[in-house]
């Protein structure tokens, strides 16, 4: 039985890569009786970017959190191929007494990281996301956009395989967000790490994603999975191309349809 339309375009890229992330059968129940997810089926490639859109509570975030490892499916696998994985929720989580520096920092040491391999992750962990001038700096010195460039940092000196964002940028003004997409499209070009991204926001999932899940209210499901060919890295100019607002029409639509 299909469960769920995939749309490919004749100029989509095909998915031959090792599969980094894949959900076979996946429903998750919860204790209390709530079905959160059914029947769901998804791969990512390896340095694929894709992005989950659908109505809240429908299950965007349970997924992140079955790739992470930290809840468990109660029918289906998950399984995760990275070693590393980088995980940024949408508020940054900052420990406001401690510096930018020891803030990007602590997950590695957490990790084990030696203190040399640490030290040199973490300079060039500020450096990628253009903080090295306030790395002695408390967060509470910094605008909102910046804090969670910290949070990107602390994620990247973990040098991740895999990187889950649950909906990082949802909190920021609408001038800010638009460029911290253009950041984690820069670093995602850079590091190549494969990136399941959730997000309310269709002109966001369209403008950083290569493919654009959309998911069913509670149970979630995967009703339909939209390609989005235009190649990365993308430029700003690519959310004024008619191939952007054809995609953000197809997306919409596909989510009124599902409402």
């Amino acid at each position: 039985m299909k469960l769920y339309e995939t749309v490919r375009h004749a100029d989509a890229p095909t998915h031959h890569t090792p599969a980094d992330v894949t959900f076979a059968g996946v429903d998750l129940r919860y204790p209390t009786g709530t079905l959160a997810l059914s029947e769901v089926d998804l791969e990512l490639s390896r340095g694929e970017f894709v992005a989950v859109l659908g109505a809240s509570g429908c299950g965007k975030s349970t997924l992140l959190r079955l790739a992470a490892g930290l809840e468990a499916p109660t029918a289906g696998t998950v399984a995760v191929g990275p070693e590393s994985t980088g995980v940024i929720f949408q508020s940054p989580t900052l420990l406001p007494w401690r510096s930018v520096r020891a803030n990007v920092e602590l997950s590695a040491r957490l990790r084990g990281v030696g203190r040399a391999e640490r030290r040199a992750r973490v300079e060039a962990a500020i450096e990628a996301v253009g903080l090295t001038e306030f790395a002695a700096g408390l967060p509470g010195e910094l605008s909102g956009g910046m804090r969670m460039r910290v949070s990107l940092a602390r994620a990247l000196a973990l040098r991740p395989e895999l990187m889950l964002l649950d909906e990082p940028f949802g909190a920021l003004d609408d001038l800010t967000r638009l460029r911290m997409q253009e950041e984690l499209l820069r670093l995602h070009t850079a590091h190549g790490f494969t990136a399941l991204f959730v997000t309310h926001s269709v002109s966001e999932a369209v403008f950083l994603a290569s493919r654009i899940v959309v998911m069913s209210p509670r149970p979630g499901r995967i009703v339909r999975i939209v390609d989005n060919p235009a190649a990365h890295p993308r430029t700003p100019g690519f959310r004024h191309e008619p191939g952007f607002h054809e995609r953000v029409r197809e997306v919409g639509t596909a989510l009124n349809g599902v409402s």
